[in-house]
């Protein structure tokens, strides 16, 4: 049989009640919830925010240290994905067009 000691139980216990209040939380109230104006406006930024702190590491990033030279495919691919993307606006273009240029440099060249 399990050997849990008393205070284990009563964390994983209090754990669970705590995480079904948090989640739960907005159930228990009539009316319905609205953030201020000021947090609303800071969820705006927040997809862009996260894009910009998983893809910029990976693109200025190599093992953990920063890009010492140009012939980095990544870099070429990420101006030119920018470029489209400020040119047309378009998601599914501006990831073609980084691919087109990452994979001949990275592939053909080897960079």
């Amino acid at each position: 049989m399990l050997d849990i000691d008393l205070h284990t139980l009563l964390t994983i216990v209090a754990l669970g009640v705590i995480t079904l209040v948090t989640r739960s939380f907005f159930l228990f109230s009539d009316r319905p919830w609205t953030l201020p104006h000021w947090a609303q406006r800071g969820l705006q930024y927040a997809p862009i925010a996260a894009l910009a702190a998983v893809v910029l590491p990976e693109v200025v990033m190599s093992h953990g240290h920063l890009v010492q030279t140009w012939r980095d495919a990544r870099l070429f691919a990420a101006v030119a994905g920018a470029g489209y993307f400020f040119w047309r606006k378009g998601v599914l273009g501006t990831i073609v067009t980084g691919m087109s240029v990452y994979l001949p440099l990275h592939i053909g060249l080897g960079w």
